[in-house]
């Protein structure tokens, strides 16, 4: 929906209900290689591998939780993107990995369905294939564990489907990635931050507040934050600003260890206008300023006027996965549905019209809600959500596509963002000062990279076509002025943004 284009505001998100949440803390653990060449293999000699061992080495870790019965785990396994990324990039030294390796990754795979007896599948007794030599006489060299401790690892990272393919950066911090390709899966690595190697850095994670509003409401942003330093934080101060003024400010007093995460609540923006927000945290002794601010954009949504409007639905094969609901500015739920009935065959799946009417002077919020995680799969059937007024489209998700569990949907400024589109994006160097490189993995068509200040004024911009895969554009910006910028890679939809200094 186009900003103006009706008058009612719909502010949209879709969850899976599972799935850890980006920039969510990994939980550690230690799993076995179910290889028997790799009994002498790991960091400690021995066929073990605990997390936090590669995590404090400054490894990134890619973690694949699979099961032995799964064709989409079994497709992505023998496409080899984890082999390759091993392979190239994997721990110096260890089996199967490159002697020019450049030693900063480290990949574990997990069979995470202790309900199947399963103990000898990964060798090929099961229906599907070797997963251990895929291809006779090429073993897979990676760990690939067939845990007792398989449920302690699925509940830590609340897996709920499978293949569930997270990143996890030396801060521990983790990002699910999905059937991610090894180049695609190398450039995010860049954007993890390095180890903690100062006694004092606080680091900002994560803009917490909602980024729509109604217009004429006041605002309360929250944030989380990270102690990156090596010794424990006492207090932080938090400060946002709103197209380049403060605006709010918050505190954190406590004992916050290396790598632990606080939340901090900020005071409240009585009027606020819409416009760039900054939140950047600072604390005593502080080593680093780069990782101290996250940016993103606050929207004003505007409010309806008195109507009757219709929602209209049609599911995927697996209806009983879905439900959604409407709420008013007063989070009141006006309207709702589901779950609906599974279907015996694929097919369309149009259901049942509800009815509600929107009252003038509010604002609504759109929430749809898929249990599996995969929205509507055009691999069972397409589907739609569609919000009606007078016939007319007021909003419409449109029907999604295999493969349907990369698929997200965020919230976008009165409109519905689908963040498949753009699985990754990094900015470096970062301080800059002559030249940036902006790196994402394209989900093919075209995109925008644009770099703003943080007043929102466009001082560079280029484009890419037919972005398909690992891309990369090179920007000038000798000619900007020493400060912070916003870079935004955009394919219409979908917008990502990033911090960059200039130096």
């Amino acid at each position: 929906m186009k900003k103006g284009l009706l008058s009612l505001a719909v502010l949209a998100s879709l969850t899976a209900n599972a799935q850890l949440p980006d920039n969510s803390i990994g939980p550690d653990f230690t799993v076995t290689a179910y290889q028997p060449w790799l009994s002498a293999a790991g960091m400690n000699g021995n066929g073990t591998y605990k997390l936090y061992d590669y995590l404090d080495a400054g490894y990134t870790v890619f973690l694949d939780v699979s099961a032995t019965w799964c064709g989409p785990c079994w497709g992505y396994h023998t496409g080899g993107a984890l082999d390759d990324l091993y392979i190239n990039h994997g721990p110096a030294g260890q089996p199967g990995v490159s002697p020019t390796t450049t030693d900063d990754v480290m990949v574990i795979w997990v069979e995470g369905d202790n309900a199947t007896a399963d103990a000898t599948m990964l060798d090929g007794s099961g229906s599907i294939g070797n997963w251990i030599e895929p291809v006779s006489g090429t073993p897979v060299e990676f760990p690939m564990a067939n845990p007792a401790s398989a449920t302690a690892i699925n509940n830590g990272y609340a897996i709920e489907y499978f293949p569930t393919v997270y990143k996890i950066c030396p801060n521990r911090m983790v990002t699910e990635v999905g059937q991610i390709s090894a180049a695609g899966a190398y450039t995010s690595v860049g954007t993890c931050p390095p180890p903690a190697t100062s006694p004092s850095d606080a680091a900002m994670v994560s803009y917490n507040s909602v980024t729509e509003i109604c217009a004429g409401a006041p605002y309360v942003p929250t944030v989380t934050f990270q102690n990156n330093g090596l010794t424990t934080l006492t207090s932080a101060t938090v400060t946002i600003t709103l197209n380049g003024t403060t605006v709010s400010t918050g505190t954190y007093t406590g004992s916050l260890a290396t790598y632990a995460t606080a939340n901090v609540t900020c005071t409240p923006i009585a009027a606020p206008t819409a416009g760039a927000l900054v939140a950047t945290v600072t604390t005593s002794g502080d080593a680093s300023s780069a990782n101290g601010s996250v940016n993103t954009t606050l929207g004003l949504a505007t409010a309806a006027t008195a109507t009757n409007a219709t929602v209209k639905v049609s599911t995927d094969q697996y209806g009983l996965e879905f439900t959604w609901n409407i709420k008013n500015s007063a989070g009141t739920t006006v309207a709702s549905g589901g779950p609906y009935t599974n279907a015996a065959a694929v097919g369309s799946y149009p259901q049942a019209d509800v009815n509600f009417t929107l009252v003038s002077n509010q604002c609504y919020s759109i929430n749809l809600f898929d249990s599996f995680g995969d929205g509507f799969d055009g691999t069972y059937g397409d589907g739609s959500f569609r919000v009606q007024v007078g016939g007319s489209d007021l909003i419409i998700f449109p029907t999604w596509s295999t493969p349907a569990i990369d698929k997200k949907m965020s919230t976008g400024a009165l409109g519905i963002n689908d963040a498949s589109d753009l699985i990754s994006m990094s900015v470096y160097p970062n301080p800059a000062s002559t030249n940036v490189n902006i790196t994402f993995d394209g989900k093919g068509g075209d995109y925008s990279v644009v770099i703003t200040d943080l007043v929102g004024r466009t001082v560079g911009n280029t484009s890419v076509s037919n972005a398909n895969g690992a891309t990369e554009v090179n920007m000038p910006i000798a000619d900007l002025k020493a400060g912070n910028y916003l870079v935004t890679v955009s394919n219409g939809s979908a917008n990502y943004t990033q911090t960059l200094m200039v130096k």
